[in-house]
């Protein structure tokens, strides 16, 4: 790797520290009953802004209480936040094309992981109902969208990176325009020395 790729992986790897202490996605209902609306903030470590409120009305449909107990993610979030920094100081200090491979794969599959993970959460959160909720609507399920805005009865939901989640985002992306750089540049010196 040339000094210019190991400087933008190091300065990748730094601007995802602050990460750890923001809001890493968010949850925005809006209806007519609710003109303020209500977000709901999801951190490395916890849960954040109206999720009581967001529970008191979800409980009328059969929605299960969102509990920071129940996810066994804020375990494990921030420790995942603080190896992909790591481990980006560590291919900036050595600069080795394998390195920079094997960090890129990690941030793959960490990325995968995650939107499954979110992806089953909703899932279970919006078809798991309880059958003797106070409002019961058949066939209807509450799954709040992946990404973007959906309408949930008179509610839109809308589900987005916060702060935190843009600054893993970015980092990311750069981090595999580096990867796929380093690894054409290798290839084309192979070629041109042929």
């Amino acid at each position: 790797m040339n000094k210019l790729s190991r400087i933008i992986i190091f300065l990748c790897a730094l601007a995802i520290i602050p990460a750890n202490y923001m809001s890493v996605w968010q949850i925005q209902l809006e209806a007519p009953q609710y003109p303020e609306g209500m977000k709901m903030e999801i951190w490395s470590h916890k849960i954040g802004g109206d999720f009581d409120k967001v529970n008191n009305l979800n409980h009328y449909i059969g929605m299960a209480a969102i509990k920071e107990e129940n996810f066994k993610e804020f375990k494990v979030m921030p420790y995942l936040i603080w190896a992909m920094v790591g481990l980006g100081f560590i291919v900036a200090l050595f600069g080795k094309r394998f390195l920079l491979y094997a960090y890129t794969s990690f941030f793959v599959l960490c990325g995968a992981w995650g939107i499954y993970d979110f992806w089953n959460w909703e899932y279970e959160y919006g078809h798991n109902l309880n059958p003797h909720a106070a409002i019961k609507i058949p066939g209807m399920s509450f799954q709040p969208p992946l990404i973007g805005w959906k309408q949930l009865l008179n509610f839109i939901a809308g589900s987005f990176p916060d702060i935190g989640g843009w600054l893993i985002i970015l980092p990311a992306a750069i981090i595999v325009s580096v990867n796929v750089y380093v690894f054409f540049t290798r290839n084309n010196k192979a070629i041109l020395i042929k």
